[in-house]
């Protein structure tokens, strides 16, 4: 409990985010920097697997092999990945740029899988009858894609992208371990000088801007997923006016 207090006395603390403040302060750079990292691997992952799960999701082409190769990828440790990439390019380049290649590579290959699981798996969750009905509407397979599909899918294209962005903030503290910032450089930091109290920081900062990544993406997807209900209502409402409408016709000219 003494841990506890301390370390939440270290974060509150204005002398541990002031500028200027010793390594590993301030802790407003170091959020910054794990920020950073997130902000580029997350996207550069979406590139990467949104239009492979997409085209998957549509035409149920290599469902088989991307089950496979997500697990393997899950698989992959990002420590090792860092350290072999930061010593390969080290070879060639810098040892601050090879690290900072290293790192964003290995958070990347982090967020693929279940960026890349969200968007086929929201994709085939998509009703078929929907699909065909467009289908018969003359609509194209692009504008099924992005006028049917996607929206559809919307929800579960969030949650994946939120599972990503979380399992990238709690391994963007692996980038402290071959010199680079983060708010993993508190966790390290507190080990090599043997303060629990500096560790229990770090690691509390690192929960805490997990979860509230987390609770915005929960209201993003609620959102989504709100939308969609509420279209749908209306969608239901519509062709039941329209029905009406119809029968009240129909009725009308046989009562003539």
């Amino acid at each position: 409990m003494d841990f506890l207090v301390s370390a939440l006395e270290y974060i509150v603390d204005p002398a541990s985010w002031a500028a200027g403040a010793t390594s590993p302060l301030p802790l407003g750079d170091r959020l910054r920097e794990h920020l950073l990292y997130t902000a580029i691997a997350v996207p550069v992952a979406a590139l990467i697997a949104l239009p492979l799960g997409f085209y998957i999701g549509h035409t149920g082409r290599g469902r088989e092999f991307v089950i496979a190769f997500t697990g393997a990828m899950r698989a992959l440790p990002a420590l090792g990945i860092l350290f072999f990439i930061t010593m390969v390019a080290g070879y060639r380049l810098s040892f601050l740029v090879a690290a900072t290649v290293g790192s964003l590579i290995a958070l990347t290959i982090l967020a693929v899988p279940s960026i890349l699981a969200g968007a086929y798996a929201g994709l085939e969750s998509v009703d078929r009858q929907t699909i065909d009905a467009a289908r018969a509407n003359g609509m194209t397979e692009w504008q099924i894609l992005v006028g049917v599909e996607i929206p559809l899918a919307l929800p579960l294209i969030v949650g994946g992208v939120r599972s990503a962005v979380l399992q990238v903030i709690a391994t963007a503290t692996i980038a402290s371990y071959v010199g680079l910032g983060g708010l993993g450089r508190i966790i390290t930091s507190g080990i090599g000088l043997n303060n629990f109290t500096v560790i229990l920081a770090g690691a509390l900062l690192v929960t805490a801007l997990a979860l509230a990544v987390d609770g915005l993406f929960a209201i993003v997807q609620k959102l989504t997923a709100t939308n969609l209900t509420t279209g749908r209502r209306a969608d239901r409402k519509t062709r039941r006016d329209q029905s009406s409408g119809l029968d009240a016709a129909v009725a009308d000219a046989t009562s003539r």
